[in-house]
């Protein structure tokens, strides 16, 4: 007999039906009469025949025509939920809310699987994962791990040994024994007491990243996990059953306690869930729709499920990557910047790099070269000013190597320390760096715009639109950017300068490493959305210079933004543009349109490298008999 799950108010009600061929009104009447008997007031409604409500399924919130059959609109064990006419959205009900993440709502099963052994896994890896591109196996030599380890836990059990977390409580607690008959009940009241976070959960995709984490870390065998529980977890993550984990409340010490926690809690069937088929739910419900059991903690089960810092580690793995991403892109976006304010190339000389090898800088510059005007891609833009007066650029241009150099190396450095970190623990202070470097690409991309904007500056029409005072072009687009390169400023103060002390002194120094990631990921999101706004105006730049063009690939460059934003000719409704550019950056669509010229420079057109004169840069040598332009 089919049975559905109605949300009604405050309250998850299991409805069977013995007729399929019954409609949604009726379904909505009977989830409302059960609601109804459980309140002394009816639950306020005055008449169950009178009440009118709207319906509709939990996945992809469709709205329900009262007069469908069951059997045409749902499934077996389907999550529906259930608005009362008058009524104002339940604040005990979490909805799924269409935009947060583009991703959710593309959601597809994967049919492909990534192999966890507790040692390999890369932060490339995680985010896939969380973007729900893999299922996760076990490695049979992680299984062997795991078993021998907690063979060796239940033999200290059995044997009454005095340990702390398996036998004792824990924190202040740690003297405090516990009798072998409570040790199910210390695990379970471990994670629901610490299960006091608060705030908006993390999205699917964090938390998809979140437990497969954690599922890596107990499958290198070192925490006592049984194998049941593991593979729990696996069966979970693979139905992508995601437990309600807040965003706020881990100081980072003794791990992330209060998230994982919250993970552990929905896995046990306590607390809310969600997943694509029901939208979010009790978590009992959740997983029963999915054929799966709440997990049934075993000694020491609670603490291996806490103590761990993987969601620190799991939000720097993707702040990292999008980091990484984005100064790819950064790249391509100043290049073509420089296109169009009439830049010189010979700051990207290699002779001048190779006096300062800092990797990033000469890899910033050698992208610079291989975009910009050269013997292989001719740009008529440059062509038009080979003679010009001015002697040199500004440093927002002619720097781009030093500024976005550094950035690279930063993101690297830090990029070595997460993929250790996934397969262990979670260094802190390197998310503070990470937020730091990434804000110099939003702070010198901001001063690029005003250049833009700036007629002074750019020798284009003011804020890049014609007719200015009827048309405020590009004007509060640069405000934008200017305040979130503002509001970075305070997000990079580094959270782990500040400590508090926790659990009775006995955790008196603590890292706050849960904040330092939240905020960095922060400050990489304002970061690619400074740099759209810059890619959507140095592309209306553009369109003042025609008929010239630029080098092929900054075209490609042009081309692909203007498949998803017209020409800006006057005034309109600007946000949704810089969102479209944004997404194209997200997916790291300017990257994919511009490496492979980026790779066939690299591989066809690099000189071999000749040593600098050490008198090329003399200070004896005789001044040239005419004014110096900038392009010599």
């Amino acid at each position: 007999m089919p049975r559905f799950t109605v949300h009604v108010r405050d309250e998850w009600l299991t409805v069977p039906c013995r007729d399929s061929s019954s409609t949604i009104r009726w379904l909505g009447q009977e989830a409302l009469k059960r609601y109804m008997k459980n309140k002394p007031d009816d639950g306020g409604i005055a008449a169950l025949k009178d009440a009118r409500f709207v319906a509709r399924r939990c996945q992809g919130l469709g709205l329900l025509d009262a007069d469908d059959t069951i059997d045409d609109v749902l499934e077996d064990n389907d999550f529906v939920e259930l608005a009362i006419e008058g009524d104002t959205m339940c604040p005990d009900f979490i909805p799924c809310t269409p935009g947060v993440s583009h991703l959710t709502a593309a959601y597809r099963e994967p049919e492909d699987s990534i192999c966890l052994d507790g040692n390999s896994l890369t932060s490339t890896d995680l985010v896939n994962l969380g973007r729900g591109l893999y299922k996760i196996t076990l490695a049979a030599e992680a299984e062997r791990n795991v078993v021998k380890s907690r063979e060796l836990l239940d033999t200290i059990v059995k044997e009454n040994k005095v340990v702390y977390g398996i036998t004792t409580g824990f924190g202040k607690f740690a003297r405090t024994v516990i009798p072998v008959s409570k040790l199910k009940e210390l695990q379970e009241n471990l994670v629901r007491s610490h299960s006091a976070g608060v705030g908006n959960p993390l999205s699917p995709e964090r938390t998809r990243m979140l437990l497969a984490l954690r599922i890596n870390v107990l499958a290198k065998g070192h925490s006592g996990i049984s194998l049941e529980t593991l593979r729990a977890m696996i069966q979970a993550f693979n139905a992508s059953c995601l437990s309600f984990v807040p965003e706020k409340g881990t100081v980072g010490a003794s791990g992330d306690l209060a998230p994982l926690a919250h993970l552990a809690l929905g896995l046990m069937g306590e607390g809310k869930m969600w997943s694509p088929k029901s939208g979010w739910a009790d978590a009992k419900y959740v997983l029963e729709a999915h054929g799966l059991k709440p997990i049934s903690l075993k000694p020491k089960e609670g603490l291996a499920l806490i103590n761990g810092t993987q969601m620190i580690t799991s939000l720097g793995a993707e702040a990292v990557e999008r980091a990484q991403a984005i100064a790819r892109q950064a790249d391509i976006i100043a290049a073509l910047t420089l296109e169009v304010l009439k830049g010189t190339t010979k700051a990207f000389d290699s002779d001048i790099h190779s006096l300062r090898p800092h990797p990033g800088q000469v890899e910033v510059a050698l992208r610079f070269r291989s975009l910009l005007d050269s013997d292989h891609h001719p740009s008529e833009i440059a062509e038009s000013h080979r003679f010009c007066d001015r002697v040199q650029d500004a440093y927002t241009m002619r720097c781009c190597p030093q500024v976005h150099g550094i950035s690279n190396d930063t993101i690297q450095f830090v990029l070595n320390i997460i993929n250790t970190e996934i397969n262990s623990a979670t260094d802190n202070p390197a998310l503070d760096f990470l937020a730091i470097a990434v804000h110099e690409l939003a702070s010198i991309s901001e001063r690029r715009i005003e250049r833009l904007c700036n007629p002074s500056l750019s020798e284009l029409p003011a804020f890049l639109v014609n007719e200015g005072g009827l048309n405020s072009g590009f004007m509060i687009a640069h405000c934008t950017a200017a305040a979130l390169v503002s509001e970075n400023k305070v997000l990079c103060h580094p959270s782990s300068v500040d400590s508090l002390s926790t659990s009775a002194a006995t955790e008196d120094h603590v890292s706050m490493g849960g904040w330092a990631a939240r905020k960095a990921l922060r400050v990489v999101e304002h970061v690619e959305q400074v740099l759209a706004i810059e890619l959507l105006a140095a592309c209306q730049g553009i369109e003042f210079l025609r008929p010239l063009r630029t080098t092929t690939p900054l075209e490609k460059v042009y081309d692909l933004v203007r498949s998803v934003v017209k020409p800006w000719i006057k005034d309109r409704f600007m946000s949704p543009d810089i969102e479209a550019v944004h997404r194209l950056l997200l997916d790291q669509k300017v990257w994919t349109v511009a490496k492979p010229y980026i790779d066939k420079y690299q591989t066809e057109y690099i000189p071999e490298s000749r040593p600098v004169s050490p008198t090329a840069f003399s200070l004896e040598s005789p001044p040239s008999p005419r004014k110096r332009c900038r392009h010599d």
